[in-house]
Formats: structure tokens, C-alpha cells, sequence
């Protein structure tokens, strides 16, 4: 999305529908997808991955891994090649990296990029330009990387890598992935050992796939639950073939759909679980959601299941702040299941949803309410009264999704358990991270 051109906006009526039934597959898992491309691009040799995320996100790391020398090339639906420069061997890019939506690849990349002695400019869409990137920008600036970034700490900037760069400890001031990766990217071509503590766990996907691809990486886990990860610089990466699994924040919007719609039972193949990930199911399973694992299994160092996902009568629960990071995208999506479950349904500790692709918290507070759903925003949380079961009212006009995937998808679902349905006024940013989706829900609910 560069821009919310009103003339070129695709709103849709998503309107009350049926059981969801049968059996579907969501696309590859989004974190595991990116750092694909990332470590492979790192890795001398060619790395072959399949169930690649083919969304816009992922195709904007994929053009900036080539625009820095890699060899990156599709061979079939979800299926890929990437020859790597090693560590170390990234290029100087020609002209500036746009990472279009993508908060993913730009804090990681800006990791990968901040140890290397290259110049990269980061660019991206209106959206993306708002979101603040100095939580990346303090911990690299500490290993000498040096930015020119627009008032905020925004993009557009300027990064000029330090090779070598310094090798720090750096403690986590928030829980934040994407930071403690772009930490740990930029240790791969420094000297010495870099290290990270990280005072509540966060998705683990880079420590699992640097392993893989060889790095020098350990974990420590203290009886407070801190954890401390170091990786020893100037590594040696080994090409791999990786099986993507589905992304479990994808199938978040099914399992809800399916939840909340009388008459659904729905299966949803090869799931991720990673636990880091998995807060949601828990969640929902507290609520009183029937899912159940089938073929449970292990796929690349990734716990994976197919869930079978049948409606249910929901309970609305005070979630747990600790279970956040595991869920943090997930929550547009619980907030709709919260908005038909009996009783009250209250979050918190969830600041961090008012730095994603929107405010998230203020404007799934705004698009509920005028589904008719009862919410209350907080600072750092929503309160919302459920209906009961009974369906929401459903909009009049459109509601505002703010170029935000996530907002649309989750009104989406609210639109199949409404009345009169549920406008969203642009589904355009569905594409970042789910381009199936429409034809997917539209197939399941029938």
C-alpha cells in the first residue's frame, strides 16, 4: 500500500454466512518465511524452501536480499531458491531498499545491514513511515552502526553499516522480537560474542533457524524465567531446505470464524505451534473454544498440528498480560471472539499494539463499536462485553482499517457473525500478509 488513495480502494460488505466447514491450508508462517530468505541470502550455497508466504511483506526482503547480491528466485507456488553471498558478502544495495508495509523487514534487515561496511536507505509506505524505529536503532547505533532517520526515528533513513562492529550486551527494555532479532543479525558478522536478555520470552524463530543454518547460538533461561541469548560473531552459515508451516497468526482469523459461526467445524492444516506463538489457542481454549491438535508433529526444529476447530460457546476471561508477546497479532482476532462470548472479556498490557500497523488497540475499539459490540479502551487493553452468542448488529457504513491487514481481516470475521454484515472499507492490505484470504473464507463459509 503507498497510499490511501480513495480512488483506489477495494472496500467489501463481508456479510453473514454459514457453517465453516471442510478442511483448509493457511499460508507459510510469516516470521519463519522472512528469516528464510535473511539466512539463506547469509549462507554460502543454495538454501530450498518450500511453503514460502508469497505475500508482499515477504516479497519486499526478497528484493532487498537481491538488491545486496543474493541470488533469490521462485521455482514454483511457494517454492524457492537462494543462493547466498555468506556472511559478511552482503552488497552495496544501487538504490534505496522499499520495504513497502513490512515493520519485519525493515528492523531486521536494518540488523543484517548494521554490521556489513555498506550504506542502505530504508523506504516504505505511508503506513510503514509512521512506525517508530528507534527501538532497533539505540541497541545498533551501540555496535557502531550510524542513522540519518526522519524526525522520530522514522523512515525514511539512512544506515551505514561498521564493519567490524562492536559486540554489546544489550537487555530488552520491551518485549519485542524484532528487536532482539535485529540484535542478533547484526552479531552474525561481529566480532566476539553478542548478547541479548530478554526479561519475557518472545518468539523464538531466529534462535531456532540460526541454529540451524549452523551459528554459534545459546540459550540460558533463569529461574525467573530471564532469558539470556549469545551468538558468537563471524559465523559460518550452512544452505538448508526448510518446510515453511502454516502461520498461526494466518489461521487466528479462521479459528475465531469457526468459533464464533453456529454449525462450523473446520480443519486447519499444518499449523505452526511454536509455543512462543501459541498464546491465542490457549486463550481461546480458556474461553471455553473447542480446538483440537491432530497429527502433531515436528517440522524443521517448528511443533506443527492440523486443528480441528468446532463452534463453540464462549466465555469472556481476564487474559493473562504474560501470555501477550506469545499473541501479540492475534489480538485483533481475539477481540472479535470477545465481542460474542458471554460475559466480559478484559485485556491489558498490550502498548504494543499502539505501535503496529495502526493504533490497534484505538481502532478495533472504534470498528467493533460500530459492528455495535460494547468496548471500552484502556491505555494498554480493551474491555469488551460480549453478546452472548447472539450475533453483532453488524455497520452501516464502512469502518476504517487504516491500511492494517490485520484490522480488516479480524472485521471480516466479525461480518460473518453480524446481521447485516460488516463493511470494510479497503481490503487492499490483506495482500501483505494473506493474499488467499477472501477466497479462502469465502470457500470455508458457505
Amino acid at each position: 500500500m503507498s497510499s490511501a488513495d480513495p480512488s483506489a480502494m477495494r472496500p467489501r460488505r463481508f456479510l453473514p454466512a454459514g457453517p465453516l466447514t471442510g478442511t483448509i491450508r493457511v499460508p507459510g508462517d510469516k516470521s519463519i518465511s522472512h528469516r528464510s530468505i535473511m539466512l539463506g541470502a547469509l549462507a554460502i550455497g543454495e538454501t530450498r524452501v518450500t511453503g514460502l508466504l508469497e505475500g508482499e511483506d515477504v516479497l519486499s526482503t526478497a528484493a532487498a536480499m537481491r538488491a545486496m547480491g543474493a541470488q533469490v528466485e521462485r521455482t514454483g507456488e511457494g517454492e524457492w531458491r537462494v543462493h547466498g553471498v555468506g556472511v559478511g558478502g552482503l552488497l552495496q544495495p544501487a538504490q534505496a531498499l522499499d520495504m513497502g508495509n513490512s515493520g519485519t523487514s525493515t528492523r531486521l534487515l536494518m540488523g543484517l545491514v548494521a554490521s556489513h561496511g555498506i550504506t542502505a536507505s530504508f523506504i516504505g509506505d505511508a503506513s510503514l513511515s509512521k512506525r517508530p524505529m528507534g527501538r532497533v536503532i539505540e541497541p545498533l547505533s551501540r555496535m557502531g552502526a550510524d542513522f540519518t532517520a526522519s524526525p522520530g526515528g522514522t523512515l525514511p533513513l539512512m544506515l551505514r553499516g561498521a564493519c567490524p562492529a562492536v559486540p554489546i550486551e544489550y537487555r530488552l527494555p520491551v518485549a519485542s522480537a524484532q528487536v532482539k532479532s535485529a540484535v542478533l543479525l547484526a552479531g552474525l558478522n561481529t566480532p566476539g560474542v553478542t548478547t541479548v536478555i530478554e526479561p519475557v520470552p518472545t518468539r523464538d524463530h531466529s534462535e531456532r533457524m540460526l541454529r540451524g543454518f549452523g551459528a554459534e547460538l545459546e540459550v540460558e533461561t533463569d529461574s525467573a524465567g530471564v532469558r539470556t541469548i549469545r551468538i558468537r560473531g563471524e559465523a559460518d552459515l550452512k544452505p538448508q531446505v526448510i518446510e515453511v508451516p502454516g502461520d498461526p497468526s494466518s489461521a487466528a482469523f479462521f479459528m475465531v470464524a469457526a468459533l464464533v459461526v453456529p454449525g462450523s467445524d473446520l480443519t486447519i492444516e499444518n499449523v505452526g505451534l511454536n509455543p512462543t506463538r501459541a498464546g491465542l489457542v490457549e486463550v481461546l481454549r480458556a474461553m471455553g473454544g473447542q480446538i483440537e491438535e491432530l497429527n502433531a508433529r515436528v517440522v524443521g526444529g517448528e511443533p506443527v498440528a492440523d486443528l480441528r476447530v468446532r463452534h463453540s460457546a464462549l466465555s469472556g476471561i481476564a487474559v493473562d498480560p504474560a501470555l501477550a508477546p506469545s499473541m501479540i497479532d492475534e489480538f485483533p482476532a481475539l477481540f472479535v471472539a470477545a465481542a460474542l462470548a458471554q460475559g466480559t472479556t478484559v485485556t491489558t498490557g498490550l502498548d504494543e499494539l499502539r505501535v503496529k500497523e495502526s493504533d490497534r488497540l484505538a481502532v478495533m475499539a472504534a470498528a467493533l463499536s460500530a459492528a455495535g459490540a460494547r468496548v471500552s479502551e484502556s491505555a494498554d487493553g480493551l474491555t469488551i462485553a460480549g453478546t452472548g452468542g447472539a450475533p453483532l448488529p453488524g455497520t452501516a457504513g464502512a469502518i476504517a482499517t487504516h491500511l492494517d491487514h490485520r484490522i480488516a481481516m479480524s472485521m471480516a470475521v466479525a461480518g460473518l457473525a453480524s446481521k447485516a454484515g460488516v463493511e470494510v472499507d479497503d481490503t487492499r492490505p490483506i495482500a501483505t500478509s494473506f493474499p488467499q484470504f477472501e477466497a479462502l473464507l469465502d470457500g470455508a463459509a458457505r
